[in-house]
């Protein structure tokens, strides 16, 4: 079902949210990630509202990621920020909440744009009727990365990129129109598959940063074992762990494949080459022989014109 909320907001005429919607653009234009942000692909209207949710869950990554910052303190930063976020949804000013527990504090105390992030994101969220347990999942995954550095299955996994991930997606559906439960479905497992692509391509770069998203019940079922990484002596056993969760994905992927075709205009081809390109940084991780040491395997200048290709024609 399609209906009429990718309007585009008659308030983004206002000077004061139009400045903080450009904030968030700046934001989002001056980061890559794996899902649509801000695309040029997109309807002009949308950008704004897609970038005004990328920069609320780019300063909580953020936060979550302040790895110099005791793990009470990055927790607190989030807890501040769910209530503004809160105080946004409910329409209410969302730097009061923050003023009144610090008195005599800055408004910006977690972050310079707080303010601007706020505004933005609370008009999106109340145009467009976007229910704030979506946001509220997304903060439950940032506080999980600051406590969390392994998954004992896959199903935790998955429950993981259920709150970080799939949310966005959903998200997406909603700015555009569409309100169907099937396309959302379709829409989590892509998402679910983009978040584990991105696991498997970090692998070792997580591994050295003290994380491993390889499930312990998938190391177990392929005999790995957690001294040979340590020593980065990447066996065959290890090989297979993450050739496992490889495949995984790719089913995650092929699962979510017909969303490509359930939307319509720039959003159709914009998923098609958000698919296609998981499907080529997956095809990449195969091809170094699933060795996390080896070079980070990422899309390139050159595979631009055979993915939009692909994405035209899409046979």
């Amino acid at each position: 079902m399609v209906s009429n909320a990718g309007r585009a907001p008659a308030a983004v005429r206002e000077p004061r949210l139009r400045r903080a919607y450009a904030t968030c653009l700046r934001m989002a234009r001056s980061h890559y990630e794996n899902f649509p942000v801000a695309s040029r692909l997109l309807p002009s209207a949308l950008r704004p509202h897609v970038a005004a949710v990328y920069a609320f869950a780019r300063v909580a990554d953020d936060f979550a990621d302040e790895g110099d910052r005791p793990a009470a303190t990055r927790l607190d930063l989030l807890a501040r920020w769910g209530e503004r976020l809160r105080c946004a949804a409910s329409g209410l000013p969302a730097a009061g909440a923050d003023r009144a527990r610090h008195p005599g504090g800055r408004a910006d105390a977690e972050h310079p744009d707080a303010d601007e992030i706020f505004l933005a994101v609370g008009r999106t969220m109340q145009e467009f009727d976007l229910p704030v347990a979506w946001f509220d999942d997304l903060l439950s995954a940032f506080r999980q990365d600051v406590t969390v550095t392994r998954y004992p299955t896959w199903a935790d996994l998955l429950d993981y990129c259920r709150r970080s991930a799939n949310p966005i997606g959903r998200i997406v559906l909603r700015l555009s129109g569409y309100r169907d439960p099937a396309l959302d479905r379709r829409s989590d497992a892509v998402c679910s598959a983009l978040q584990i692509t991105n696991f498997l391509q970090d692998l070792g770069r997580d591994w050295r940063a003290g994380r491993l998203y390889v499930p312990a019940d998938v190391q177990t079922a392929c005999g790995a074992d957690l001294d040979d990484l340590r020593r980065e002596r990447l066996t065959p056993a290890w090989r297979k762990a993450i050739a496992c969760c490889a495949a995984r994905t790719r089913e995650l992927f092929r699962d979510g494949q017909p969303i490509c075709d359930g939307v319509r205009g720039r959003l159709r081809l914009e998923l098609r080459l958000t698919w296609l390109g998981g499907m080529r940084v997956l095809e990449r991780v195969s091809r170094t022989g699933y060795d996390p040491f080896a070079s980070r395997p990422v899309l390139r200048p050159q595979d631009v014109l055979p993915l939009v290709w692909r994405a035209v024609v899409w046979t």
